[in-house]
């Protein structure tokens, strides 16, 4: 089978940034983690994504509001989903179809109808998200970091629900993080990191989608950069 992302991995600068974001990712996790870690700092993990999540659809809630009880409810939507969303990480390695439908149904569930809660748009988006379920699966070579990042690109571009894709992306790529081992506990932040840099996440968004082999390189770097932050979020960092 070929590695569809084997064309980007050669690319200049892409090893070497996913290299050093892992080793950081990886030093933090060890060194602050290992005697650290609790079920109350993964929940903590989850509230910070899911309120800059929330922020980059539009909410204009509060880190503070969100956290007491007060969000509005594209706030309320995200932080429902961040409460159920881990247990999808093994459905993530067998089914991700299912997986990312059952993301869309729970986040949706508060707005839309039965029939469109987890379903694709239409057939172009069922395309999309057959290639996004065809790279889970692929057994490519690429760094995990790097294979998330691009599930959220293909996710948010299409856009193939009615509602919620960003949020379904983004948390699509904490869900590959976790599920590929880089961050079992979930302790990265990477919804802060892509907040934090904001202007630039949302034009490499569309370059990705516009800007053709160029447009993914420049996300892919990008994502790099995004996944970093996210570490320097972590509750582990206070």
């Amino acid at each position: 089978m070929t590695d569809p992302l084997a064309w980007l991995t050669d690319l200049d600068g892409v090893p070497s940034a996913y290299a050093g974001t892992r080793d950081g990712i990886d030093v933090m996790l060890r060194d602050r983690g290992l005697r650290r870690t609790s079920p109350e700092m993964t929940a903590e993990s989850l509230l910070r994504g899911a309120h800059a999540s929330a922020v980059l659809e539009g909410s204009s809630s509060s880190l503070e509001e969100v956290r007491a009880g007060e969000a509005d409810a594209i706030a309320a939507d995200a932080v429902r989903l961040s409460a159920s969303m881990l247990a999808l990480a093994p459905l993530l390695k067998t089914a991700p179809l299912q997986a990312i439908a059952r993301l869309h149904t729970v986040v949706g569930s508060s707005s839309l109808g039965p029939e469109q809660l987890g379903r694709p748009r239409d057939a172009a988006s069922a395309d999309r998200l057959r290639g996004v379920a065809e790279l889970l699966v692929s057994g490519t070579s690429a760094p995990a970091l790097l294979v998330a990042a691009i599930a959220h690109a293909d996710v948010a571009s299409a856009a193939p629900f009615a509602s919620h894709n960003g949020i379904v992306a983004r948390a699509l790529e904490r869900l590959v993080l976790v599920s590929r081992g880089v961050d079992a506990k979930s302790l990265v932040v990477p919804e802060a990191g892509h907040l934090a840099h904001r202007s630039a996440y949302e034009s490499n968004l569309r370059a990705y989608r516009d800007g053709g082999p160029s447009g993914v390189h420049a996300w892919a770097l990008y994502g790099a950069e995004a996944f970093a932050a996210g570490a320097e979020a972590s509750p582990l960092r206070g």
